[in-house]
């Protein structure tokens, strides 16, 4: 066995430059699969972690995902808002142990701003029940004061102490910076992994200061509000995005949403996170399994192709296995070397592509936590990762037992007097 090994490895570097395409080849579905499969357990793992603890989401009555989206992963946009004064009915609830208001609409340079009072410090729980931490200085107590996310300050520098504008909506255009009331970043939390760290939060209070001279998405001409006139005024805020609710215990939560759909001063609706994340991936399962199928079928490619280049090569190495034969070489034994040869590229091509999905992940893992918010981790592959990378090991070794089997079929005399 060892003999034939040798003789594989050596008739394999022999044509090293063509079976080095299809190795390469192999490698590159291998990093394919791989890859879709690694980012599909880290968004999972994402957005699994994103929040926890919170029992209820509420909101106007929508889509229980939009909701979802918009008040936990900062995507998206709500359909409408809700008002102040039901939230703090909600808070009244005998079953309600804390409310948390989050108003959403505003940005800076494409990071999202996230009014809320500052219980969301306390209250706000994510990964296993995890608390948000301050990796330096406080929370927020003055009107213009944010407390910046971990992700805020690494790409864009901050520090404490900094000033920062806000842009009302996207901040697609310079009209619609604050300018005239910026913010000074007084705390910088610490990295997360969720959309918090992408994520400047500023009170309540201070997102009605920024709007007093504003109506339907829009500056009132000739009356600018000042900074310090502005903190004279009545800031009660008047509509929230949506509210996170932490019941007294779990088992009041389906009665606590009945409630709350059958309340009466507005519309809303309320949905449980776990649940509403369900129903998110059964609307992305689709599209995973379809990039799977695509990867999978990338791989069939490859290996058909490793298939074609052996199969090829036959006739031109009719005289060699007939060498081979007469050596004392059986039928088996050729059908060994070329399934050996085939099974010996695949293994090179999945480890090929096994290292390489691991330097792009350590490679793009910063890139993509700042542009997309999805933590991509280097470690060893999974249980289905290794499912995938069995399944082309045995997919490639199989394979070449089919220009293996043409080989068993060859006679010794039709290898010695091949046809011209």
């Amino acid at each position: 066995m060892t003999a034939l090994l040798g003789l594989a490895a050596r008739s394999a570097w022999n044509r090293r430059f063509v079976l080095g395409l299809v190795l390469l080849s192999i490698a590159l579905s291998t990093l394919l699969l791989m890859g879709i499969e690694r980012l599909r357990q880290d968004v999972r793992q994402n957005f699994s972690q994103a929040v926890s603890g919170t029992d209820l989401i509420v909101g106007a009555r929508a889509g229980q995902v939009e909701l979802l989206l918009n008040s936990v992963f900062r995507i998206g946009s709500a359909t409408r808002n809700i008002r102040y004064a039901s939230v703090e009915a909600l808070a009244k609830h005998r079953a309600v142990a804390w409310v948390l208001p989050l108003s959403l609409g505003d940005s800076h340079r494409s990071m999202v701003v996230l009014g809320t009072s500052v219980d969301y410090f306390q209250h706000f729980r994510y990964g296993e029940r995890q608390p948000l931490a301050l990796a330096q200085g406080r929370r927020f107590e003055a009107l213009f004061e944010t407390v910046i996310g971990a992700e805020v300050a690494r790409a864009l520098g901050y520090r404490i102490g900094q000033q920062v504008v806000l842009a009302h909506g996207d901040g697609a255009m310079e009209a619609n910076d604050h300018a005239d009331k910026p913010f000074t970043v007084v705390g910088i939390l610490a990295p997360t992994g969720t959309a918090v760290d992408r994520t400047l939060h500023i009170s309540l209070q201070a997102v009605e200061a920024i709007h007093l001279d504003w109506a339907a998405g829009a500056p009132l001409p000739g009356q600018a509000v000042s900074a310090t006139a502005a903190a004279a005024a009545d800031l009660r805020p008047r509509s929230v995005t949506a509210a996170l609710i932490g019941l007294k215990t779990r088992a009041a939560v389906f009665a606590v949403q009945r409630d709350i759909a059958a309340f009466q001063d507005e519309p809303l609706m309320a949905i449980l996170p776990g649940v509403a994340l369900d129903a998110l991936w059964e609307l992305v399962g689709v599209g995973e399994r379809g990039l799977q199928a695509m990867s999978a079928l990338v791989a069939v490619v490859s290996l058909v192709a490793l298939v074609a280049v052996i199969a090829a090569g036959l006739n031109e190495r009719r005289r060699e296995l007939a060498i081979l034969r007469a050596l004392g070489a059986g039928p088996r034994q050729l059908l060994l070397l070329l399934a050996l040869e085939g099974g010996l590229v695949t293994a090179l091509g999945v480890l090929l592509g096994v290292l390489g999905c691991m330097v792009a992940v350590a490679a793009l893992a910063p890139w993509v936590q700042s542009q997309f918010g999805i933590g991509l981790r280097l470690q060893a592959p999974g249980s289905a990762e290794w499912l995938w990378l069995a399944a082309l090991l045995v997919g490639g070794f199989v394979a070449s037992l089919v220009p293996g089997w043409r080989a068993y079929q060859l006679s010794l005399a039709d290898g010695l007097s091949p046809r011209i």
